[in-house]
């Protein structure tokens, strides 16, 4: 049952914040140096889907569940900052240094937002699902 509650509230937090800043601050910023490179429908769905469900078990894996059995939010957030960076910062410093037109303001934002996100989701996951656990006895 802790599981399930950790998984779904990990998976709220991370889905909503990463959804406002994709579309204010990511997006335009991608647009700003891609250009029509771009997907033009903004996303596949599928390829989304499959991020969002590998690395969710990646934070419930390293950051979130450790952290709950241990009853450390704390640890949650620093094991998902560090999660966040290595995950983020795969992806992004592999695409500056093999893409053209990947620019470094693409890279900080981007890298930044990672570190940030996977952090915040992983501790609010775990504070959110203490909660919910305590409430229900």
């Amino acid at each position: 049952m802790s599981l399930v509650v950790l998984f779904l509230a990990t998976s709220v937090i991370f889905l909503v914040l990463d959804a406002i800043m994709l579309s204010t601050v990511i997006q335009p910023l991608f647009k700003q140096h891609l250009g029509d490179q771009l997907y033009a429908g903004g996303f596949r769905l599928l390829p989304a889907a499959l991020f969002y469900l590998v690395n969710m078990l990646g934070i419930l894996w390293f950051a979130g569940w450790p952290a709950l059995q241990a009853d450390a939010p704390g640890q949650a957030a620093l094991n998902g900052a560090i999660l966040g960076l290595v995950a983020y910062g795969c992806y992004e410093l592999t695409s500056w240094a093999v893409m053209r037109d990947w620019h470094p303001q693409m890279v900080a934002a981007d890298l930044a937002w990672g570190t940030v996100l996977t952090a915040v989701s992983a501790w609010g996951g775990v504070v959110v699902t203490r909660a919910v656990l305590s409430w229900i006895g």
